[in-house]
């Protein structure tokens, strides 16, 4: 789902001529030729080809690094941020993926310094199509080392549970401003009644859905209408909210989990109401 879409189709055909070729090598080999020929066209025509490679590749680099300015990541087509990177756990599967795509590249940041450096130290970590950075999203007189509405994906997956309810418009309203027009926000965190809230004692809620953990790092447990809300107070068009219940079985301690968790798309809408320039979201769908 974070791949270019139009690159998502040319790899579907490839995928296609592949197995086509395992029926009749002859005719698919020059089948398989026509349709890359047409899936690099078709690349080239939406996403610059070799000309808005990925830093450190591709011709015409060094004019394009002239024209725009110097940030990392400044001469790729589609970036992708993850917030709240950790040491890495998502972004080295993603990196396995992008780095064999000319054109995208790959933010991620924490608010852990070490965790930050781990995953710099990491030897699959390339600055060619990734910058790892420490970040508060609460601080916004930090800015973020990219300039607004350059972003086509955000993934903010199990995050803004951990911050405080009073700020986490601010932190979403900021994120969403990093979007381009169409660009999408990826959402995941846990939701309202999962096992993890009604397990709590007593002195760990801090306030109303919103507890401490033993080892000080705190949690919030949303509702859909709480999250639909906050993305479209920030001016982000629903794709998808819904909510995903698991039921997590223990067999050696012989213990059942019913998880909850909340999973969205929000995107930015690519062009302002032609009535009204003041409303870019849709109405509320319940």
């Amino acid at each position: 789902e974070i791949l270019p879409e139009k690159r998502r189709e040319v790899l579907k055909t490839q995928e296609r001529s592949s197995e086509h070729r395992k029926i009749n090598s002859t005719n698919s080999f020059s089948h398989k030729n026509e349709t890359f020929e047409e899936g690099e066209k078709y690349w080239k025509k939406n996403y610059g080809g070799g000309s808005t490679s990925v830093q450190g590749y591709g011709k015409d680099c060094g004019e394009q690094l002239g024209r725009l300015e110097s940030f990392p990541g400044s001469d790729a087509a589609y970036r992708i941020l993850e917030v709240g990177c950790g040491a890495g756990n998502s972004v080295f599967p993603i990196l396995k993926i992008l780095c064999n795509i000319p054109g995208t590249f790959l933010y991620c940041c924490d608010f852990a310094s070490g965790a930050v450096e781990l995953v710099k130290s990491h030897s699959s970590y390339n600055s060619a199509w990734c910058s790892a950075f420490v970040h508060d999203v609460c601080d916004d007189a930090v800015p973020y080392p990219f300039p607004d509405e350059i972003l086509d994906v955000i993934l903010l997956v199990f995050v803004l549970s951990t911050i405080h309810p009073d700020r986490m418009q601010g932190v979403v309203n900021r994120l969403a401003k990093l979007l381009k027009p169409g660009g999408m926000l990826l959402f995941r965190d846990y939701g309202r009644y999962d096992t993890a809230q009604l397990r709590f004692k007593k002195g760990h809620c801090l306030s109303e859905n919103f507890y401490v953990r033993g080892d000080g790092t705190r949690v919030y447990f949303f509702t859909k209408d709480e999250v639909w809300n906050m993305f479209n107070l920030a001016g982000l068009t629903e794709v998808q909210n819904l909510v995903d219940r698991r039921l997590q079985v223990n067999r050696k301690k012989k213990v059942k989990m019913q998880r909850v968790w909340i999973q969205s798309k929000f995107q930015k809408p690519l062009l302002l109401s032609l009535n009204n320039p003041e409303e870019t979201t849709e109405r509320h769908p319940y």
